[in-house]
């Protein structure tokens, strides 16, 4: 609901803020005062559009800001919007602001960044409904007279019954689509399946050859230096050079050193045992140094095989996979798809069959949502037309119009019908209204604007109250050309649509404005020789001089007929005026 509305250099407001509570709120005040350059700002605000006149004379700029409290209802899908926008500071706060300055140019925020002017609009439409203002009016959209049908007939078993299939249909008829494409370049990509599968079935690859090879690339490529190097090892080892003995016998002499010493002291018996422990190590370690030198090979033909295994397996990865896994997952993937190339009319015929079956489920349940739609559509118009007589209206005439599209490329009625399937049924809905008697049926958005407008309105929000999800209200114009009788009517009705939204009336009927719970007084002032808008938040006994002077000329009469009016209003609601 929108909880504050901050004005700048608007019009002939300087600045003016408003805080508005939840409920039923009336803006009264004279002719001329600002409160209908009040609702021009809120529709300026959710992206009416902008010009430079709007501007207050001398002022650079303009500025609408409001804060709305967000509803938290899941299903509300504002906040999905922001998520996609990358715009949801607070889940149940939105800023919105709007700027116009005088060359023309207009900036529109929301939560403090920067927005396009349709992304506001399509934030605002989700906000408010501004009736008298046919741009923002929910209703005069026909792609929403479907959704508040549904919503008014709880028809939600039906329809998700009808999502079920027809989401089961578009999962067969996607596969079909694919399968049908495929088909048509079978032949080509067979060949070049066939070709991959064998180049890589044929190289016969195991998952860890490659760091083997690799290995024994090394060993080979390197045996000469290898061979060598443990040539001399062991040459240290056992065999010594003139000049020095070998690892081996120097040990020897060292352990005959050692058994002298443990002989002649007891205490270092163990240090001959350990040397003799490691001269068995060494010794050990200089038999498979003799088994290595035997084993190294010295065979250009092998490294030559391994350097071609090497650079097969490389230019499969090129192609394939950055790994031998990763080659081998392809093989897998390759020949599930040539399998499935090679079965494709079968699964086609398959396909065809379960595409028949989900048709005439679909064809069933859509019926069944269809049915729940009628009998829905016929309580909603008798209820709206009953709404319609008491705001003085009589013999308006409403309907809810009903069609299916032929199309042959749709599903099989019972009645032998082949009609259009959208994700949202089987149906076509549009509300129709005869506002006078003897006029034909036609559209709502073809229907006048004005009071009469804004009352078939307010009908139409009574009946669909839980149905529509649009948070808060205005309504603008209402009482246009209807007496006090009839006021006591709407401002009662206003005040029940006011148990399911936040609903702004701009009226001049007290009959009306005493149904309010929170009553707005506009007014016009002179200050230093300019004129302003100003707003009071009248409560208690301040509302009684208002009403009175919208019945007349304030008087002692005029001031009881005001009390009787919020008395009477009060024993209507069952609450106390305020």
């Amino acid at each position: 609901m929108l909880s504050e509305l901050r004005i700048e250099n608007f019009a002939i407001i300087d600045q003016l803020e408003i805080f508005f509570q939840p409920g039923l709120i009336v803006f009264t005040g004279e002719t001329g005062a600002g409160k209908s350059i009040i609702i021009d700002a809120v529709q300026l605000l959710l992206g009416g559009r902008a010009d430079s006149t709007m501007i207050r004379s001398g002022a650079e700029r303009a500025l609408i800001e409001a804060t709305f409290e967000i509803p938290e209802d899941a299903d509300f899908p504002i906040q999905g919007i922001l998520l996609r926008e990358d715009l949801l500071d607070d889940k149940d706060t939105l800023y919105i602001g709007r700027e116009v300055r005088s060359e023309g140019r207009s900036t529109a925020r929301l939560n403090g960044r920067v927005v396009n002017l349709g992304l506001l609009k399509e934030i605002g439409e989700l906000l408010v409904d501004l009736h008298g203002q046919s741009e923002h009016l929910s209703l005069l959209r026909v792609k929403e007279h479907l959704a508040l049908l549904d919503r008014y007939a709880d028809n939600q078993t039906p329809k998700q019954n009808y999502s079920k299939d027809f989401h089961a249909l578009s999962s067969v008829k996607n596969e079909l689509k694919r399968l049908r494409q495929s088909d048509s370049e079978a032949a080509r990509r067979l060949d070049i399946l066939d070709y991959q599968i064998n180049e890589i079935s044929s190289a016969k690859l195991e998952y860890d050859e490659e760091d083997l090879l690799i290995t024994e690339r090394n060993r080979l490529a390197n045996a000469e230096n290898l061979a060598s190097a443990a040539q001399q090892a062991l040459v240290k080892l056992e065999d010594g050079t003139p000049e020095s003995a070998s690892i081996i016998d120097l040990m020897g002499e060292v352990i005959n050193d050692l058994k002298v010493i443990s002989r002649l002291d007891k205490s270092q018996d163990g240090i001959s045992e350990d040397f003799e422990g490691s001269f068995s190590e060494i010794t050990e370690l200089s038999l498979e140094l003799r088994n290595y030198i035997e084993h190294i090979e010295f065979n250009p033909q092998r490294l030559n095989q391994v350097e071609d295994r090497l650079d097969l397996i490389t230019n499969l990865k090129r192609k394939y996979g950055k790994t031998i896994s990763e080659i081998l997952i392809y093989l897998q993937n390759a020949e599930n798809e040539r399998d499935t190339i090679s079965n494709a009319a079968e699964r086609i015929a398959e396909l065809e069959i379960q595409e028949k079956r989900c048709l005439d489920l679909l064809a069933e349940s859509g019926q069944a949502l269809s049915i729940t739609r009628h009998q829905a559509a016929e309580k909603l118009a008798r209820g709206i037309e009953a709404e319609l007589v008491e705001l003085n209206m009589d013999g308006a005439r409403f309907e809810v119009d009903i069609k299916m599209q032929l199309d042959p490329e749709g599903v099989k009625l019972d009645d032998g019908r082949v009609v259009r399937y959208s994700i949202n049924g089987l149906d076509e809905v549009e509300f129709l209204i005869a506002p006078n008697p003897g006029e034909g049926l036609k559209p709502l958005v073809k229907i006048a604007s004005g009071g009469e407008t804004s009352r078939l309105m307010l009908g139409l929000k009574n009946v669909l109250a839980e149905a529509d999800d649009i948070p808060t209200l205005i309504f603008d114009e209402i009482d246009q050309g209807i007496g006090g009788r009839v006021g006591t009517v709407v401002g009662n009705k206003l005040w029940n649509l006011a148990r399911h939204h936040q609903v702004l009336c701009v009226t001049h009927l007290p009959q009306l404005a005493a149904f309010s719970e929170q009553h707005l007084q506009v007014s016009k002032n002179i200050q230093n020789g300019r004129t302003i808008t100003q707003v009071s938040d009248l409560k208690g006994d301040a509302r009684i001089p208002e009403l009175a002077i919208m019945l007349g000329e304030k008087s002692e009469g005029t001031m009881q007929s005001a009390r009787d009016m919020l008395n009477a209003a009060s024993q209507s609601t069952k609450i106390g005026y305020v």
